[in-house]
C-alpha cells in the first residue's frame, strides 16, 4: 500500500483555451474542469486508477469541496477536520500545451492541528510500501515539517517503516535533506534550487549535468534522485548508477500533474520489484501519459506504454 500526505490539497480547476493566453483581455474558454488536488492526492488518484492499493491523507472537513469531491470520485482518503475551507487552484491551459497556474495559500492549521495530522500519518504508515509527503505547506507550517514527519515515522516504526519519497519545493524541500528520505522527485528547477549546480532551464536541457548535481544529494545520504526533465524526459540516480529515460515525442495537452503521474509510474514499478530501467521507464511513460490527456486527467497503467522510452546509461554504479 502507498500512503501519501498532503498538508495543503486543492480543488484543481482547469480552463482551456482556443487561442493563447493574452494578458489584460477578455477571452472565451472552450472547457473548464475541476477535480480535487494536491500532489499527494494526484499521485492516488493514478495509483488507484492503475488498481494499485493507496490512501491518501490530508486535512479537511467533510462538508469541504474538495473532500466532497474526492468522495464523488471515490478516491481513497482520510480527511482530518480543520474548521476552515481549503484552497481552489486555477490552470490555464493554451491551444500549445503551455499552461498557466494560479495557486491560493491555503489555510492557517494551528499546532496542535499539525500535531494531529503528524500522529494520524504515523499511525496510518504502519505497514505501507511507501509514504509519500507531497506538495506545498500550508501558510504558517514550519518550514522542517517534512523532516520531522521522517523522523517521527522511522522513530515510530523502525526497521518496519516505509519508504519514503518527498515531492515539493523551496525551504521544505530543502530542510527535509537533513531526514535523508529515500526518494526525491525534483523537476529541474528544484534541482537546481537544491544543488546550488546550474540553472533550471540548463539542468533539464543537458540530463548528464542533472544527474551530476543528483549525484550529490546521494552523497549527503538522499536514498535516490528522480529528476523530472519536462520534455527531455527523467534522469533516475541511484545507488545502481545515473540513467536518463526519454520516450517518443508527444503532443501536450495540459502538463499539470505529469510530474505526480511520473512518480505513481515510479512507485508503482518498485511495488513490482522492476529494475531502477524499468522503474524509470514506468515513470517516463506515466508522466508523458499524463501529458497528453487534457485538465487534470491522470492515466491508468493499460495507457502507458513503457517500451518505448529509451533509456540511457549516464554513469555506471561505481561512479555514483
Amino acid at each position: 500500500m502507498i500512503l501519501t500526505l498532503t498538508p495543503n490539497p486543492s480543488l484543481d480547476r482547469t480552463i482551456d483555451l482556443a487561442a493563447p493566453l493574452q494578458r489584460g483581455e477578455v477571452q472565451r474558454a472552450t472547457a473548464s474542469s475541476a477535480h480535487p488536488g494536491g500532489k499527494g492526492v494526484n499521485i492516488v488518484r493514478a495509483l488507484s486508477a492503475s488498481g494499485i492499493e493507496a490512501l491518501a491523507l490530508l486535512p479537511g472537513d467533510a462538508s469541504d469541496a474538495v473532500v466532497l469531491a474526492l468522495d464523488l470520485e471515490r478516491i481513497p482518503h482520510l480527511a482530518m477536520p480543520i474548521g476552515a475551507p481549503l484552497r481552489s487552484n486555477v490552470a490555464i491551459t493554451e491551444p500549445d500545451g503551455t499552461t498557466t497556474k494560479v495557486n491560493e495559500p491555503g489555510p492557517v492549521l494551528t499546532q496542535t492541528q499539525l500535531n494531529e495530522l503528524l500522529a494520524l500519518t504515523v499511525e496510518k504508515s504502519d505497514g505501507a510500501g511507501w509514504l509519500v509527503l507531497a506538495g506545498s505547506l500550508p501558510p504558517g507550517v514550519p518550514s522542517d515539517f517534512y523532516a520531522l514527519v521522517i523522523e517521527a515515522v522511522r522513530a515510530a516504526h523502525g526497521s518496519r517503516a516505509p519508504r519514503i519519497a518527498v515531492d515539493s519545493s523551496g525551504a521544505p524541500l530543502k530542510e527535509c535533506l537533513r531526514a535523508a528520505p529515500d526518494l526525491l522527485k525534483p523537476n529541474g528547477e528544484e534541482l537546481a534550487e537544491l544543488t546550488g549546480l546550474s540553472t533550471g532551464p540548463e539542468l533539464e536541457a543537458d540530463p548528464a549535468a542533472a544527474a551530476a548535481a543528483s549525484v550529490t544529494l546521494l552523497k549527503n545520504g538522499v536514498g535516490a534522485v528522480l529528476a523530472t526533465l519536462g520534455s527531455k524526459g527523467a534522469v533516475l540516480t541511484t545507488s545502481h548508477g545515473s540513467f536518463h529515460g526519454r520516450g517518443p515525442a508527444i503532443k501536450a495537452k495540459s502538463t499539470v500533474g505529469a510530474g505526480d503521474s511520473a512518480l505513481s509510474g515510479y512507485l508503482l514499478a518498485t511495488l513490482r520489484g522492476d529494475s531502477p530501467e524499468a522503474c524509470l521507464q514506468q515513470a517516463v511513460a506515466h508522466g508523458a501519459a499524463a501529458a497528453s490527456l487534457p485538465g487534470t486527467m491522470v492515466p491508468s497503467l493499460a495507457q502507458t506504454t513503457p517500451g518505448t522510452v529509451a533509456v540511457t546509461v549516464l554513469a555506471p554504479a561505481e561512479e555514483n
